[in-house]
């Protein structure tokens, strides 16, 4: 199998990479893949290195047409990671996340389209569905996404349902809450944490701190991508819900403590315009399919904080953050 993964130096891409070169499931063995990715400030060769000769890499742009028409054809399966994903930045200015995650997005589906790619998998977000105060999302819930970054998202989202409908596009969607694990750029909530408080900094909280995340690790994010690349219905949208819900006081609480830190460290800030008060996905329907999440929480937190106090020198070329 040839698949082509775009956004593969990011943090989620590279680990679906580093995943799928490993050969984990019938379906990887003997995978040759390639990664296409623009190298941006949040992709990074260094998050690639572990499997550095396994794979080909191709620096460029989703929205690059005629990259497109020379890299995707031969592949089987494309898996789309590649997008501008920060709300902050998104809130900023909007134009780059629309040029990659709505019109790049749109070039790859027709590049997909044109060489007759088996399976195209559009890795997205829960942010597309706004705020939810008790309760979980199914997939048939309505998209109302509050921010640049997630109106960009759901953008792409509804792009990919209608490449299917309109033009039989074999593609599924993904749909997933915040990751975390090694590897993830310091713009993020729990590396930013970490990698301020290892340096001896101070943390922002937003608001009063009770904005409810459901926390997946990274690999158990990818895991879900592959259930659904190999058993999923194209045309479906398949959720891969967190594995722990907590308010970003708890979280704030369990990063001072895994970096023997006080709350004297911490600097409240006023909230971020839109921000959401709370995220929830159910997952049942990729579960019936065979999936279930492999890192308990507590586990993959305290491996992951570990991990950026052993690679100070990845994240801080990253820059402060």
């Amino acid at each position: 199998m040839r698949v082509l993964v775009t956004g593969g130096a990011g943090f989620i891409g590279s680990a679906y990479v580093r995943e799928l070169v490993s050969g984990g499931s019938p379906a990887r063995q003997n995978a040759h893949v390639t990664v296409l990715d623009l190298l941006t400030y949040a992709g990074n060769r260094a998050n690639l290195a572990p499997v550095d000769g396994r794979f080909t890499f191709v620096h460029g742009d989703i929205g690059d047409r005629t990259l497109l028409e020379r890299v995707v054809p031969g592949h089987d399966m494309v898996v789309s990671f590649a997008a501008e994903s920060h709300v902050d930045r998104s809130i900023a200015g909007a134009a780059d996340f629309m040029r990659t995650n709505v019109l790049g997005v749109q070039k790859l589906f027709d590049a997909c389209l044109e060489a007759g790619v088996e399976r195209v998998v559009h890795v997205s977000t829960d942010e597309v569905y706004g705020s939810i105060g008790s309760g979980s999302w199914d997939e048939t819930a309505p998209l109302a996404p509050n921010s640049p970054y997630a109106a960009s998202k759901a953008g792409s989202d509804l792009l990919a349902r209608s490449y299917h409908v309109t033009h039989g596009l074999p593609v599924v969607i993904t749909r997933c809450g915040n990751n975390y694990g090694p590897y993830q750029h310091p713009e993020k909530a729990i590396p930013r944490f970490v990698t301020r408080l290892l340096s001896g900094g101070t943390v922002p909280l937003y608001g009063d701190g009770g904005n409810v995340r459901d926390w997946i690790h990274v690999t158990d994010h990818c895991h879900g991508i592959q259930v659904a690349a190999e058993r999923g219905t194209a045309g479906e949208v398949y959720h891969v819900a967190g594995t722990h819900e907590l308010t970003n006081v708890e979280l704030t609480d369990r990063l001072l403590t895994a970096c023997g830190a006080g709350w004297d460290r911490v600097e409240k800030v006023p909230d971020r315009p839109g921000h959401d008060r709370r995220y929830s996905l159910t997952d049942k329907k990729l579960r019936a399919l065979g999936y279930a999440p492999r890192v308990p929480f507590e586990e993959g937190l305290r491996d992951t904080v570990r991990w950026y106090a052993a690679n100070a020198a990845w994240w801080q070329r990253t820059g402060p953050c």
